[in-house]
C-alpha cells in the first residue's frame, strides 16, 4: 500500500472513530446531539457537559497514550535493533511506576507536575542504571541492555510491591487501579502536558530520522556514514523515558501497545520514512480510541482496566505471530 494512501485512511479512521467513542459510554449520546455540543448551537446542558469535559478530554488522552506509546516502542527497537524491545521489557515504565507510587505512598499527591516529575525520575533512575550496565560491556552492548533491563524491569515491581504492602488498605486500592491503566484522569487542565511531549518527540524523531535508520545497519557502519552513535542512542533513550513516564505518570501502566504497533504496521509501509513514523504514531492512537471505547462499555456502570485489555490482545497477537513464523518454510 502506498504510503500517502495509508496516512490517509489512518486519519480518516482516527477521526471516525473519535466521534464514535465521544457518542458512546453509559449514557449514548446521537450525532447530531455531537454536533451541537460541538458548535453551540441549542445544545443540551447536560449533554455539552458530558461531551466537553469527559468524553472529549479521555479520547484525546486515549489517542494521544497510545500515539506516544507506539514512538517509545520504534525509540527502543531501533537503538537496541531488537523487534521485542519495549518501554516495559527495559524496566522504564516500571521504574515510572515505583516513582509515582512513592510520591502517592509518603505524600498522597495524586495529581498535576508532582506525578510526572517522580514517573520521569524513576524511569530516568531506571534508565541511568541500564546504561551504565550496558555501557559496562561494550562487545556486547545490546545483549546486555535487554537483560538489564528485564532485572531492573522485576527490580522497579518488587519495590513497588513492598511499597504497597506497607501501604494504607483505600490507598493501595487507588495504586493499583491507576497501576493497571485507565484515562479516567483526563482532565483539560493537565490534557496540554502529554500531547506538547508527544509532538516535541516525534518531531525530533524525524529530526534524528536518518541517523535512527543508520542505527538499524550497525553501530560501526552508522559510525561510518558519521553518526555519532553513543549520543544519539542516549538521546533517544532518554526521549523514550520522557515520552514514557509523563503517559505512566497520567494514565497508569499500558503494556504491549510499543511492542505490536510497529510489528502491525511493517506489514503494510516501512517505518524508516517520516510518513512510516507518522502511520505509527495514528495506529497507536487509533488502537487506543476503540481499546478505550471497549473497556467502558463491555460492561454496565464498570470501566475494566486498560492494561489488562492491552495485555490480553499482546497475548494473542505474539502467540499468533510465533505460529505464523514456525509455518514459515
Amino acid at each position: 500500500m502506498k504510503p500517502l494512501i495509508s496516512l490517509l485512511i489512518l486519519l480518516i479512521s482516527c477521526f471516525f472513530s473519535a466521534l464514535v467513542a465521544v457518542k458512546h459510554g453509559a449514557i449514548d449520546i446521537s450525532t447530531s446531539a455531537v454536533w451541537q455540543t460541538l458548535f453551540a448551537y441549542d445544545a443540551n446542558a447536560f449533554e455539552q457537559k458530558i461531551v466537553m469535559e469527559l468524553r472529549i478530554p479521555r479520547v484525546i488522552l486515549a489517542f494521544v497514550a497510545g500515539s506516544g506509546l507506539a514512538l517509545a516502542g520504534i525509540i527502543l527497537q531501533t537503538v537496541t535493533r531488537n523487534p521485542l524491545a519495549d518501554p516495559y521489557l527495559f524496566g522504564i515504565s516500571s521504574g515510572a511506576s515505583f516513582g509515582v507510587v512513592l510520591l502517592i505512598t509518603f505524600t498522597g499527591i495524586t495529581a498535576g507536575w508532582a506525578m510526572s516529575g517522580a514517573a520521569f525520575l524513576g524511569s530516568t533512575l531506571a534508565m541511568t542504571l541500564l546504561l551504565l550496565i550496558a555501557y559496562g560491556q561494550r562487545s556486547r552492548q545490546v545483549e546486555a541492555m535487554l537483560l538489564a533491563g528485564v532485572a531492573l524491569s522485576f527490580l522497579f515491581s518488587a519495590f513497588t510491591s513492598l511499597l504497597l504492602y506497607w501501604s494504607d488498605p483505600q490507598a493501595v486500592s487507588a495504586i493499583m487501579f491507576w497501576n493497571l491503566g485507565s484515562f479516567s484522569r483526563a482532565d483539560w487542565q493537565w490534557l496540554w502536558l502529554p500531547c506538547s511531549i508527544v509532538l516535541i518527540c516525534m518531531a525530533c524523531m524525524l529530526l534524528f530520522r536518518r541517523g535512527l535508520n543508520a542505527l538499524l545497519l550497525g553501530d560501526e557502519s552508522a559510525a561510518t556514514l558519521g553518526i555519532q552513535v553513543a549520543k544519539l542512542r542516549l538521546v533517544m533513550l532518554l526521549l523514550s523515558s520522557l515520552l514514557t513516564a509523563v503517559l505512566v505518570a497520567m494514565c497508569g501502566g499500558i503494556g504491549f501497545v510499543g511492542l505490536m504497533i510497529p510489528h502491525l504496521v511493517r506489514f503494510f509501509i516501512s517505518q524508516a520514512t517520516s510518513i512510516g513514523l507518522l502511520c505509527t504514531a495514528l495506529s497507536g492512537g487509533l488502537m487506543m480510541i476503540w481499546v478505550d471505547l471497549f473497556a467502558r462499555t463491555i460492561l454496565d456502570n464498570q470501566e475494566l482496566p486498560i492494561g489488562v485489555i492491552t495485555a490480553a490482545i499482546g497475548s494473542v497477537f505474539f502467540l499468533t505471530l510465533l505460529t505464523l513464523k514456525q509455518k514459515r518454510p
